[in-house]
This record gives C-alpha cells, sequence and structure tokens, in this order.
C-alpha cells in the first residue's frame, strides 16, 4: 500500500508524504546506492565468517517460500513492516507468520522517515502495524533502519543534534511499550553523516551494521561490537545476507530479552 498527502510537520509547514517505491525498498537498499558492493565478496564469507547465518525481506521479494530458506541455512529474518507514518508492506504478514511457522526466529523492522513526521509517531505506527515484541523466545526485538533518504536530503533535513533526538524519541517509545530497546541498523558512514557519530545508543541498542563486504570495519561510535552484519545484499538467501555475531543460544537469548 502506497499513500500521500498532506502533513504539519516541524514547524508546522505543509508537506507532501512521498511513499513511492516503498513497497520494494528494503534495508540498505539506499547504502548498497551510496556506498556500493564490495566487487570481491565471494561465497566463501558464508563460511568463513564466523556467526549464525540468516536474512532480511521486504514486499521486493514478494511471498517467500520459508521450507527452500530454511533448507538453505536460513535460522532468523528481519522482515519490513512500515515505513514512515503511511506505507504498510502488504506482503509482512505472509512472510512475518510464514517464517514463523517454519521455525524461525523473526522480527519486524521499521525504515525510518524523519522527514515525515516524529520518532515517537513513527514507533507507535510500527507498533500497531507488525513492529510489536512478545516474550516467546522465537520474536526478535524489532529495528529501526535509518540510513540515506531515497528523497533527497542525505540526513532528512536534520542536523546531528535533531537526527539523534529523533532516534531517541522512536528508541524511547518503543522501549516504553514493548519493554526492549530497538535494534539499530545502520551504516558506519551514514551514522557518521547524520549522527555526528554519536556514542549515545552503544549501551542500550543492539546494532545491526550495513557493510557489503568480506570485513565488518569501522563500527559506529558507541558499540564495540555488532550484534548482527548484514554483509551482502544478495546470495542464496531470499533478500539481504546477514550474520548474527554469536552463537545460536544467543540469538535465542535476544529473541527471549
Amino acid at each position: 500500500m502506497v499513500t500521500t498527502g498532506s502533513l504539519t510537520y516541524g514547524g508546522g509547514q505543509a508537506a507532501a508524504a512521498d511513499y513511492r517505491g516503498a513497497a520494494e525498498r528494503h534495508a540498505g537498499s539506499q547504502i548498497a546506492l551510496h556506498e556500493g558492493v564490495d566487487s570481491s565478496l565471494l561465497p566463501e564469507a558464508y563460511t568463513t565468517a564466523a556467526g549464525v547465518l540468516g536474512h532480511d525481506v521486504s514486499g521486493w521479494q514478494g511471498d517467500v517460500d520459508w521450507a527452500d530458506a530454511t533448507k538453505a541455512g536460513a535460522k532468523f529474518v528481519y522482515i519490513k513492516a512500515t515505513e514512515g507514518t503511511g506505507f504498510k508492506s502488504d506482503h509482512f504478514t505472509q512472510q512475518y507468520n510464514g517464517s514463523y511457522a517454519a521455525g524461525m526466529i523473526r522480527g519486524a523492522y521499521h525504515f525510518a522517515r524523519p522527514d515525515i513526521s516524529g520518532g515517537a509517531e513513527q514507533a507507535r505506527y510500527f507498533l500497531r502495524n507488525g513492529g510489536g515484541w512478545s516474550p516467546d523466545g522465537r520474536t526478535l526485538p524489532g529495528a529501526l533502519d535509518v540510513e540515506y533518504n531515497p528523497y533527497g536530503d542525505t540526513c532528512y533535513g536534520k542536523g546531528p543534534a535533531a537526527m539523534v533526538a529523533w532516534i531517541k524519541d522512536f528508541s524511547a517509545t518503543y522501549a516504553a511499550q514493548t519493554g526492549r530497546d530497538p535494534v539499530i541498523y545502520t551504516s558506519t558512514s551514514w551514522w557518521k553523516k547524520c549522527t555526528g557519530n554519536s556514542a549515545e545508543f552503544g549501551d542500550t541498542n543492539p546494532l545491526w551494521l550495513a557493510r557489503y563486504a568480506t570485513q565488518i570495519g569501522e563500527l559506529p561510535a558507541g558499540w564495540p561490537t555488532q550484534t548482527i552484519w548484514q554483509f551482502s545484499d544478495s546470495g542464496r538467501l531470499p533478500g539481504d545476507q546477514n550474520y548474527f555475531n554469536g552463537s545460536p543460544d544467543r540469538l535465542a537469548a535476544l529473541a527471549e530479552g
């Protein structure tokens, strides 16, 4: 579903909420566009990196064959639920429920649009539309995808202090309703540019790092390590390829809270 319309946000000016391309947009789509993909990435990355293999999907993949995904080695998945305050993925229910039925650990993510509305408002929209968490041992805390603006200014017209405040509002609202701090998905380059390399989230929010290469490289400030590494935008699993940084028991612990 794609919607547009008028809204009042940030000083009372009316703006158009543009969601063109939202159905296909996925975690890292703008990172790959702006930062590129390391052409030296080889299939050996699947066996040389330590961790639990997983992936993330969006409407771009359509309905997923979850039996095939599990046979290919997928142990966990993040699924795009929402974007801004006007887009819900038409494929979310099949992807979210289907992965669970296939025995996977799964979670939902929200593509941030700080240009459209406040962080708290977007957290509430995400929670109303599939982004919640339950202590069933199979549901990961929701993730906030903050990356390059698909419609214009890289940082959505916000300076570092304003961007940090926006992310804090989203995180605090999500935590207040679920008891869990959301995972933050980003790249080091975007984080440096748009938050001034803020170190304020490393003690609370797990990091899901996007870098399409054979090495993780530099992390954003405040995080001593990544929880998940999105290392490729394609591979043997549907969607983007990820590694959880730890054992299956630690992945289960993240889900259990």
